[in-house]
């Protein structure tokens, strides 16, 4: 078990910090490299299940892509979550960071201290988590973070 699977950029400070506070505390991780391999549109309507969120929580709605779209001004209903969903599947990007999947079955956006704080508290409830920091889950297509890996080991590449 590895506690949590975050959806990383690697040049986010706020991704930085998650992975920061989860290696401090030994809280197990894996990183999905959201950007090069970006979600299925089914895989982020589940972790918008799991946030109870509407796509628009966690659209980046500032960025260069969503201002050429417009998307500050679509609709903010059901009928348009499927819009909402694949702008945000074609460019990633939009997609709000870090994403934090926890094996409990719920669902943070990492942005603040309190969101980790919170991410914490849920996997410290959550047997067998703390026991392999940074480790991949088996089959999860993530990679591990930073503790699982050897310090020879060159750090993950930016991008």
């Amino acid at each position: 078990m590895t506690g949590m699977e975050i959806w990383n950029n690697p040049s986010c400070s706020k991704c930085a910090a998650a992975r920061t506070a989860l290696d401090e505390a030994g809280v197990g991780y894996a990183l999905r490299p959201y950007l090069d391999r970006p979600p299925s549109a089914a895989e982020l309507a589940e972790v918008l299940r799991r946030l109870d969120a509407g796509p628009w929580d966690v659209c980046r709605t500032q960025e260069p892509a969503a201002v050429a779209l417009g998307m500050a001004d679509w609709p903010r209903d059901e009928a348009a979550e499927p819009r909402w969903i694949e702008a945000m599947v074609a460019a990633p990007e939009l997609i709000q960071r870090p994403l934090l999947l926890l094996d409990d079955g719920s669902a943070l956006v990492g942005r603040t201290a309190g969101a980790l704080a919170e991410a914490l508290r849920r996997t410290a409830a959550t047997p067998g988590t703390a026991a392999q920091p940074g480790a991949a889950t088996p089959g999860s297509g993530a990679e591990p973070g930073p503790a699982a890996t050897a310090p020879a080991d060159p750090p993950h590449p930016a991008g």
